[in-house]
């Protein structure tokens, strides 16, 4: 299962997809805010979400798993 996870340290500003949602490679799941800017986080595979690992306005750090794909 791929797992797509937090490039940078912010918080989740938007959740763009929910469990069951098909995604594409570079399609935007979550979108960060650190230091004022809003950052996109794609997935890198054609998948469905299979689970959520966050919530809008919970602070993440780099590395952290936002949604798990299958």
């Amino acid at each position: 299962m791929p797992d797509i996870e937090a490039q940078i340290t912010g918080n989740v500003w938007k959740v763009e997809v929910a469990v069951g949602d098909e995604v594409a490679d570079g399609d935007t799941v979550v979108i960060l805010e650190s230091m004022k800017m809003e950052i996109p986080v794609e997935s890198e595979d054609d998948g469905v979400v299979k689970e959520i690992r966050c919530e809008e306005g919970q602070s993440v750090s780099e590395g952290d798993v936002l949604v798990v794909l299958e």
